[in-house]
């Protein structure tokens, strides 16, 4: 049996961990650069809050129901992700835990006895609740995309499951299916719901499991539409993965506060989002051979469309792959060169490093000196004391210091979990 845990709304759950009076009321959560709501509370939906939606257009809603907003804490959600995949891998070994998403992982369940798999389920949500102070659902059933689905119907009515499904019969596993529309099932898109709707009347996700696999084969992206009708069947066909740990990019990419018209401040936030990726990249212990970046342009007219614009890239391709910031950041800085047009305002940039090579495999130089091949070192030192002091205590004078064009976060709560000087009081 296959089960998977899905945080409820997490960013406003990490949220509600430090300000408990918030709970069973109206939260949302926006993006960067406060653009738009991106995680909204049950009681929040309840109100009309719409997801997605532009937060300016949300504003009214919110003053009228005294909405409490938050900006995207990605310090507190990243952390406390972690706390609840880690309570998972204590309970039930890491060979057992699939991390599918910040906020959502996949568990085997083989190791229980079927009678026993609704406490397990009720034991896992409770000790993550208790453990972490984040609420999940746990889904139950004989496959991944059944468990998908246990766990949609297990949010749909939190207060009659418990949040809390399990389906290991095959009669619960008909009705479940019988009343989910087919758009709402995990592996079916929009645009291969509307087909199966309209050319085929199939409307419900029972009626896609009575389909024959030729069928999914030839109308559902070939092997993988015959393996979702087998695991709608209960045959388990999509396997626990490994925990993926080398990448095989690694980009960093932010919005601006405000558009950008001056070359310095692009360049500024290009390498600092290449230490970034540095940083990120000799964490797996990797080196890149290129180095790319991107530049999004504002409208020409500087409407207040902010959404509208033009992507401009441009990529180098190293002599000798590397993981050394600076090494990176002076072609990076270079393609911005490239990219920059006079007068035009920029609202967003990004750098991507790819070609990434084990550094082992990086042969040193004879013509350098020692303290020029063990550069890894120094960048090393640099990392550590930047984790635990946090904040990019030392930088690269590249990336600026007064950093005007940061994104906005105006609404932001605090670091409770990873600053010092942020951490939660209580009086």
């Amino acid at each position: 049996m296959k089960a998977i845990v899905d945080c409820n709304n997490f960013y406003c759950s990490c949220e509600r961990v430090f300000k408990p009076h918030l709970d069973r009321k109206p939260v949302v959560v926006l993006s960067n650069n406060d653009g738009c709501i991106i995680s909204r509370s049950d009681e929040a939906k309840k109100l009309g809050v719409e997801m997605a939606g532009p937060y300016f257009k949300a504003k009214p809603l919110i003053a009228k129901y005294d909405v409490t907003v938050f900006s995207s804490n990605y310090n507190l959600y990243g952390d406390l992700s972690w706390r609840v995949m880690e309570t998972l891998r204590m309970m039930l070994g890491k060979k057992n835990v699939e991390v599918y998403s910040v906020d959502e992982a996949f568990l085997d369940l083989s190791i229980f006895p079927s009678e026993d798999l609704q406490a397990v389920a009720k034991e896992i949500r409770e000790t993550v609740e208790q453990w972490t102070g984040i609420k999940v659902s746990v889904g139950v059933a004989p496959t991944k995309v059944l468990a998908k689905l246990a766990n949609r119907l297990s949010k749909k009515d939190k207060r009659k499951t418990g949040c809390v499904v399990v389906l290991d019969t095959e009669e619960k596993i008909i009705e479940a299916l019988n009343k989910t529309p087919v758009e709402d099932l995990w592996g079916v898109g929009y645009q291969y719901a509307q087909k199966l709707k309209n050319y085929w009347r199939i409307d419900t996700s029972l009626q896609l499991r009575n389909m024959s696999e030729e069928f999914a084969s030839s109308h559902l992206g070939g092997v993988v539409g015959a393996r979702l009708i087998r695991e709608l069947k209960g045959i388990p066909s999509i396997k626990m993965e490994d925990e993926l740990v080398n990448k095989k990019m690694i980009a960093t990419t932010r919005m601006f506060g405000d558009p950008v018209n001056d070359i310095a401040d692009i360049k500024e936030a290009v390498a600092t989002y290449t230490s970034r990726a540095a940083e990120k990249l000799r964490r797996q212990f990797g080196a890149a051979r290129v180095v790319s970046v991107f530049v999004v342009s504002k409208e020409e007219n500087h409407s207040v469309n902010f959404n509208r614009g033009a992507t401009h890239s441009n990529y180098i391709r190293l002599p000798v792959a590397t993981s050394i910031t600076n090494e990176l950041i002076k072609p990076a800085v270079a393609l911005v060169d490239t990219l920059y047009k006079e007068g035009t305002f920029y609202k967003k940039a990004g750098v991507m490093l790819s070609g990434i090579v084990p550094d082992s495999s990086i042969q040193g130089n004879l013509f350098l000196s020692a303290s020029k091949n063990s550069e890894r070192k120094l960048m090393d030192m640099i990392d550590n004391i930047n984790f635990s002091q946090r904040d990019d205590v030392l930088k690269f004078a590249a990336s600026g210091t007064t950093r005007d064009w940061k994104m906005r976060q105006e609404l932001r709560s605090g670091r409770y979990t990873t600053r010092w000087n942020e951490l939660f009081e209580i009086s």
